[in-house]
């Protein structure tokens, strides 16, 4: 399973795309993509916004869903979804449950 993130040009916020709701600022609202269709569907999205300039540093990453929740399989991934692992009290992990859009 594939998700698709950035980071959003304007302020550098790291952003998931979501299929109703465009680049989000929550990994647990992102579209998973379970197959190589929908992996190219998801990387021509991310390329169309690249190419208007709305995001960079686009990559679909390997995600696990684990009680119903997406989390990555890298930690790297896992630090831009949450927060440092270090200080529970920093980043989106510290933040109240919401859905942000981009």
């Amino acid at each position: 399973m594939k998700i698709l993130t950035a980071n959003r040009l304007i302020d550098g916020e790291a952003v998931w795309y979501s299929a109703d709701r465009g680049w989000i600022e929550r990994i647990d609202g992102a579209e998973v993509a379970s197959d190589a269709f929908a992996e190219e569907r998801l990387r021509s999205v991310g390329k169309a916004s690249f190419d208007r300039d709305e995001v960079v540093d686009v990559d679909l990453i390997d995600v696990q869903a684990i009680d119903g929740r997406i989390v990555p399989v890298r930690l790297r991934e896992r630090i831009r979804a949450a927060g440092p692992t270090n200080r529970l009290d920093l980043g989106k992990q510290a933040e109240p449950e919401t859905t942000h859009t981009a």
